[in-house]
């Protein structure tokens, strides 16, 4: 980063400036971990409703997730243009669909993006977040706008919502105004994924975002953006909490859970992410270690790498999620690749595309350490 840009940062955000990154692998993801849950589908970023506390939630002995989700397209990248949020359940018996969570005349974006969602504390009032991409009856573009509906838990599940409201904008000086008519994967700035956080130790309620420098214009500039609920109910636009300006141009779906007294502030990014010439880690999930929300933060094992693909599959996982439980969700992308490239073999942009949930890990922690238990 320029000195003029770490001028302008705002003092209390943490930077992340890993000398390295190693750290441990995820197991190799096989064939029989790669059959579709509902036929036709493709699913990815996913995320459970859960209670204020982060615990997830059961209803009737359900649980209830919330997945990215798109037709199953020639070539899995179209997705990302049709992307609209799925609900499923999941139960003794397995998974049940059921269909898109929000009514399209609902919807303000031409996409949806990732989200979280909770369950308050009355176990009846559920909040959804959620990005939208693009604007309800415009033209296609990167515009990321972050939004909450409301609605309650009914016979089946999460529903009957109210009207979206726009939580927060971007400011243009702490943050990106996210608004580009077209752009490259990896490359696009960002205002998107908001992730519910309530803080134990002073009960505030915050929503935690993947942002951009607004300071920079560095092309890798990405951020881990913060707003929290006022008092009288408002969303106030907070300093983002890490930067990665120089490093890395996106830190994806953060989110927080707490351990121990310790915060740890997990996000996942990609090896295209990392500027090039300079340190260079894995498709994998990172995090950061504070005492409180609000920082200073330190590298969990050191460098940020809690969990990265492993090397002979580069690209067999992404987007996790670490829930209440210490359990880390994620959905398989192009597994057994086996150092074929698309180039060479253009049929395996779909055979070799999971579009499924990743079987499941937990994770250890000991205070600036995470570790796959």
């Amino acid at each position: 980063m320029s000195e003029v840009a770490a001028n302008l940062a705002p003092k209390t955000v943490t930077p992340w400036r890993p000398a390295a990154i190693a750290g441990a692998e995820i197991a190799l993801i096989g064939p029989d971990d790669a059959r579709p849950i509902f036929a036709g589908i493709d699913l990815w970023d996913s995320w459970p409703l859960a209670h204020e506390n982060g615990d997830t939630a059961k209803i009737d002995g359900r649980e209830y997730w919330f997945f990215l989700s798109a037709p199953c397209f020639p070539d899995p990248g179209q997705r990302h243009d049709a992307a609209r949020i799925r609900l499923a359940s999941l139960g003794a018996e397995g998974w049940r669909d059921h269909g898109d969570a929000l009514p399209r005349e609902l919807s303000p974006g031409t996409r949806e993006w990732a989200g979280s969602a909770v369950l308050h504390d009355d176990l009846v009032t559920v909040t959804l977040f959620f990005t939208a991409a693009g604007r309800y009856g415009a033209g296609h573009s990167f515009e990321q706008r972050l939004f909450a509906v409301e609605g309650v838990v009914g016979k089946y599940g999460p529903g009957e919502w109210r009207e979206p409201a726009e939580v927060v904008r971007a400011d243009g000086q702490r943050y990106v105004i996210a608004a580009e008519a077209d752009g490259r994967p990896g490359m696009i700035k960002a205002f998107r994924d908001p992730a519910w956080f309530r803080d134990p130790a002073t009960g505030e309620r915050h929503i935690l975002f993947t942002a951009s420098a607004g300071w920079s214009e560095h092309d890798y500039n990405g951020v881990v953006g913060l707003a929290s609920l006022d008092g009288s109910g408002v969303w106030q636009l907070g300093d983002p909490l890490i930067e990665a300006v120089g490093v890395n141009n996106e830190l994806e779906r953060p989110h927080v859970v707490v351990r121990g007294g310790h915060y740890y502030l997990f996000w996942s990014t990609q090896r295209r992410t990392f500027a090039p010439g300079g340190i260079n880690g894995p498709n994998g999930l990172y995090a950061m270690v504070a005492d409180n929300l609000g920082g200073p933060y330190r590298p969990v094992n050191g460098s940020g790498l809690v969990a990265g693909n492993p090397a002979s599959e580069p690209t067999q996982g992404y987007s996790w999620w670490v829930t209440g439980e210490s359990q880390v969700w994620s959905f398989i992308d192009h597994w057994g690749m086996q150092g074929r490239s698309f180039d060479d073999h253009p049929d395996l942009l779909r055979s070799q595309f999971g579009g499924t949930p990743a079987p499941v890990f937990a994770l250890e922690f000991d205070g600036d350490h995470v570790t796959i238990a």
